[in-house]
């Protein structure tokens, strides 16, 4: 049985709606934004400061700064470094599905984890998103200029902090494509793999 599910994503391909049936289906706990909120109280930071960075390269990061010097360390250091221990807390309690935060590097040496990656088509994800209240009137074209932007960013950060290449199947277990498969079948597909 695996007791921890990682969820990683392509933005508008639906892995939170995944993470949100999984943790129904299986009765684990959910775990995203409440991870910014562990942070924050880890890093002894506001979590204004930890929204601000959430997902962010440092940019002025040079070996001229010792990399165990924790308290010199730019703040985006700090926070990826109390995030991991707030992931890692929770990955030890297990019985949780945590969403993005680069979660599947970071617990990669749990062997009752599960590591999945979601994707989907550029149409299926634009779809998905224009739904959203927060992007009520915007236009598909600049919809795909959104997706495309959060997904640089995302590949950044994980090349940056895990040294892996975000959405590439071998540092995932299982990649489902929401966009042929649906929500509900992703989350079915990830619920009969833990329970083995």
């Amino acid at each position: 049985m695996k007791t921890i599910i990682t969820i990683s994503r392509e933005y508008g391909a639906g892995g939170s709606t995944v993470g949100h049936l999984v943790e129904e289906k299986l009765g684990y706990e959910y775990l995203d934004k409440a991870l910014i909120l562990g942070t924050a109280s880890e890093a002894q930071v506001s979590v204004d400061s930890v929204l601000k960075m959430d997902e962010v390269v440092p940019v002025n990061f040079g070996f001229a700064q010792s990399l165990f010097d924790f308290y010199n360390k730019p703040l985006n250091e700090k926070l990826f470094a109390a995030q991991s221990k707030v992931i890692r807390k929770f990955g030890e309690r297990g019985k949780c599905v945590i969403v993005g935060r680069n979660a599947n590097s970071i617990l990669r040496e749990f062997d009752n984890s599960l590591h999945v990656f979601i994707c989907g088509s550029m149409q299926s994800r634009v779809e998905r998103m224009l739904q959203k209240e927060m992007y009520k009137g915007t236009s598909e074209a600049k919809m795909k200029d959104i997706i495309e932007a959060v997904d640089k960013k995302r590949r950044k950060y994980c090349d940056y902090y895990t040294k892996t290449i975000f959405g590439d199947a071998r540092y995932y277990d299982i990649c489902l494509d929401s966009s042929r498969l649906g929500v509900e079948t992703c989350a079915d597909i990830i619920c009969e793999l833990a329970q083995k």
